[in-house]
Order: C-alpha cells, then sequence, then structure tokens
C-alpha cells in the first residue's frame, strides 16, 4: 500500500479537520490577549459603594454626641417619689387613753331634721311640721333622737377610719337641735381592750347648751394606726 491506507484513515501529510492549528484565533470568544467582559477591569473603581475615603453615611464620626440620653455631667431629673411621706408628714400611732377626737362642726338645718326623721321613720309631726309642733309647745320642728343617734356614730367610726365596727351606741338628750343652730362632737377615748375595741365618750354641743352625751363602743383591728390630729 502505497501512502494510502484504509479504513477511513487520512493519508500520512493531510491537514487535520476540526482543530485550530496552535497559534490561530479562539473562535465563539475572546483572544487570550483580550479584554475580560462582565466585569469591571483591574484598576477600574468599584461599582455600588462609595470610594475609599468618602464619608460613611448613617454613622457618626468619631467625637460626635450621643443622643437619645442626657449628657454625662447633665442636670438629673427627679419624676414625684409615689408612697413614700415626705419630711413633715403627720406621725401614725394606735389610740391611746386620753386620746382627743378632732371635733365636729354639724349645721342643724330644717333639710337635715326632716330628712332624718323620714330616713329613720319617725313620722312624728313636731319633726317636720313646724306648726304642729309650736301648737305642741315648740318654737320649731327639732331633731329626732335617731338621727342624733346615727350622727353620734358617724362622728367616732369616721375618725377611726374605714376598718373601724360600730359595737354600741348609748346616748341621752338634752337640749333641742333647731333649725338654725350648729351641732358641735367631740370624743375622748375612756378604754381600750385588748380584742381591740375602743369606747370613746361623747358630747354633742348646740347654742343652748347639751344636746348629747353618750358611749360609742368601736372595733379597730389591733394594728390599728391613725394620723396625729384625728384622734
Amino acid at each position: 500500500m502505497t501512502g494510502r491506507e484504509t479504513g477511513g484513515r487520512p493519508e500520512a501529510g493531510a491537514p487535520k479537520l476540526g482543530r485550530l492549528e496552535a497559534g490561530a484565533p479562539k473562535l465563539d470568544g475572546t483572544e487570550v490577549s483580550g479584554p475580560k467582559f462582565g466585569g469591571p477591569e483591574l484598576g477600574a473603581p468599584k461599582l455600588g459603594g462609595p470610594e475609599a475615603g468618602a464619608p460613611k453615611p448613617d454613622r457618626p464620626e468619631l467625637g460626635a454626641p450621643k443622643f437619645d440620653g442626657p449628657e454625662l455631667g447633665g442636670p438629673k431629673i427627679d419624676g414625684p417619689k409615689l408612697d413614700r411621706p415626705e419630711l413633715g408628714a403627720p406621725k401614725l400611732h394606735g389610740p391611746k387613753l386620753g386620746d382627743e377626737l378632732v371635733s365636729l362642726e354639724i349645721p342643724v338645718t330644717r333639710t337635715l331634721i326632716v330628712a332624718g326623721a323620714l330616713a329613720s321613720r319617725d313620722y312624728q309631726d313636731v319633726h317636720h311640721d313646724a306648726e304642729s309642733a309650736r301648737e305642741k309647745g315648740s318654737p320649731d320642728v327639732f331633731m329626732n333622737i335617731l338621727t342624733t343617734n346615727g350622727l353620734v356614730g358617724r362622728y367616732v367610726t369616721d375618725r377611726f377610719g374605714p376598718s373601724a365596727v360600730l359595737r354600741r351606741v348609748a346616748i341621752r338628750l338634752g337640749a333641742p337641735n333647731y333649725p338654725g343652730d350648729t351641732m358641735v362632737l367631740s370624743g375622748t377615748v375612756t378604754a381600750l381592750g385588748e380584742d381591740g375595741t375602743v369606747e370613746v365618750s361623747v358630747v354633742g354641743a348646740n347654742g343652748l347648751g347639751r344636746h348629747v352625751t353618750g358611749t360609742v363602743t368601736v372595733s379597730i383591728p389591733v394594728d390599728v394606726t391613725l394620723p396625729e390630729g384625728s384622734a
């Protein structure tokens, strides 16, 4: 066989097909020595961010003042103090023998007399009808004993606070309470029980003299304390 092979093999010296020769440019792409595409060249500025040396946004520089709070050395802000008595507040103490309760002035009005009689279901005419009262020898209507009893009890329980429980009221009437007068109630602690009971002697005086005298017994918690001046 002289220079040609059988079986589809090229002869010796024939050019090779489908392959680039050495040094030929590459097809369907960039040359080896050409610029690269799809990205910045070496030494080109960076995109999408500040260049070197540009100020940083939204960040305080070193040495800038801090916000959202008082500076060091600034004035102190004091809010109100709660549930703490200030200096000079009244001292607390329990009831003692001889303590005098703060007095209470009660204006004796016609309305108080009539309303008290109706509230206690005392329908005697001398407590709501001035003409009937005069026919019976009184200068005007006058307070009934049940109204006086309620005022005396309220006077004592108010002085010992809402925890006080009324146990007994024993009173005797004197000078009548007429409209336009003023009754002044006063009281003195006369006995103390180990079970927390307190006995108070009460006097109610008006312009004519003593309207009521009596004794009131209340029970209070053993550890109760009272502001000075209430008893």
